[in-house]
């Protein structure tokens, strides 16, 4: 018997009709979070408004929600720095302004809930595996390089 002759076209048309799934952003957010966490801390939770993981890397604790997969849903990293009050408000205030000028790439220093956050946030259009792996490793390592020295200063 004669083995048919097999073009890429039909290898394509074939592997297409096989609707495997896809690598989905929770599937790229998941393989980031599980490189970077520490002591099988990750946890995730699946809600009516998408995903939340949480995991600790060094003194922190990193929180990344996915609202769904389309291209207006929101990807959002944050790390709690520092709660609120604080010792001299203004004066932290204006160092995380200047730091936001030229410390946190794409990230910011934001307030959330009475705490001082990293934070970066974005739509999901286009988002690539590159960036979510940019995203969480910055807010993790900035908000570990900041915590320990802004509490001291400031508690």
């Amino acid at each position: 018997m004669a083995t048919p002759e097999l073009t890429s076209e039909d290898l394509q048309t074939d592997f297409d009709s096989l609707n495997l799934p896809q690598n989905t952003y929770k599937d790229q957010i998941e393989t980031v979070i599980y490189s970077l966490e520490e002591n099988d801390s990750a946890m995730v939770q699946a809600t009516e408004d998408g995903y939340i993981w949480k995991f600790q890397y060094g003194t922190i604790e990193v929180f990344v929600q996915l609202t769904g997969e389309t291209d207006e849903d929101l990807f959002t990293v944050w790390a709690k720095v520092l709660s609120l009050p604080a010792k001299n408000e203004l004066q932290l205030f204006r160092k995380l302004m200047e730091l936001n000028w030229s410390g946190t790439f794409e990230t910011c220093f934001s307030l959330f809930n009475d705490q001082i956050v990293v934070s970066t946030q974005r739509t999901v259009d286009d988002l690539s595996p590159a960036e979510i792996s940019r995203a969480i490793t910055l807010v993790a390592t900035i908000a570990d390089e900041y915590d320990e020295p802004l509490q001291a200063e400031y508690l």
